[in-house]
């Protein structure tokens, strides 16, 4: 009889229904905008947001990323991606890049016995003096400056030869690489901003300088050189073309 009786208790305890375990919380499809990063600053966001685990999908010329996780994973996501998405984050900030600037002075009456360019600058010359009132090209300076992808960079120099007075032309330059990405086989740099500030010497202004620059941004490709623009006001036919070619350092 106890036997009986054991038995049918422990059928019992047996028979007795599991504590039901928590469902899992439904996915859900979301879209995060992204507002600064691009290129190869965005994957390496996308790869950061790896770590969760989600169904996960972006768009860098879009500047978007879809997500399919639950709703606490997506809100998760989303604060990651406010923290990184901006200049100088762990995100943002990625190859080194050399940038070479070129300055050159034109004038409208042609030169005698000029100092021959460079190949490579000799072919920018010869477009500006197809398209321009440029016929002499000379090289005022040249100098190169170290950037890094998400930061911004400045510089000052002093260019040489003095002018009206003694005084030297000043230039700052101000730039930010916000992102480096490839389109085909080649590689470019997105500036958000490219700006240079000249300072030149003139006799026709009260303060005995003018100032003069360059403000442009765009996507500039990696081994071509480019014409940025051209500062003139220097009070006589001369102008000032400055020229960039960029390397991203692997």
């Amino acid at each position: 009889m106890r036997l009986i009786l054991a038995i049918f208790v422990a059928g019992l305890l047996f028979g007795q229904d599991k504590p039901a375990e928590p469902k899992p919380e439904p996915s859900e499809a979301a879209v995060i905008q992204v507002k600064t990063l691009s290129g190869d600053s965005f994957d390496r966001l996308m790869k950061l947001l790896n770590v969760f685990g989600a169904r996960v999908q972006g768009d860098s010329e879009m500047r978007t990323i879809v997500v399919y996780a639950p709703k606490n994973v997506v809100e998760q996501m989303r604060h990651v991606v406010e923290q990184l998405d901006k200049p100088g984050s762990q995100a943002a900030l990625g190859q080194n890049i050399e940038m070479t600037v070129t300055l050159l002075r034109c004038t409208a009456t042609p030169g005698t016995g000029a100092t021959p360019l460079p190949a490579d600058i000799e072919q920018v010359a010869k477009q500006l003096r197809a398209a321009t009132q440029c016929k002499n090209a000379e090289i005022w300076d040249i100098f190169p400056m170290r950037l890094q992808e998400g930061k911004r960079s400045t510089g000052e120099l002093q260019l040489p030869g003095a002018t009206q007075g003694g005084y030297h032309t000043q230039v700052s330059v101000t730039v930010s690489p916000e992102a480096v990405y490839r389109r085909e086989q080649s590689r470019y740099v997105r500036f958000s901003m490219m700006k240079l500030d000249f300072k030149i010497p003139t006799p026709t202004t009260p303060n005995g300088f003018v100032d003069a620059g360059i403000n442009t941004s765009g996507d500039f490709m990696e081994g071509q050189k480019t014409v940025l623009g051209k500062v003139s006001g220097t009070g006589n036919d001369e102008s000032i073309f400055a020229v960039i070619a960029l390397k991203v350092l692997d």
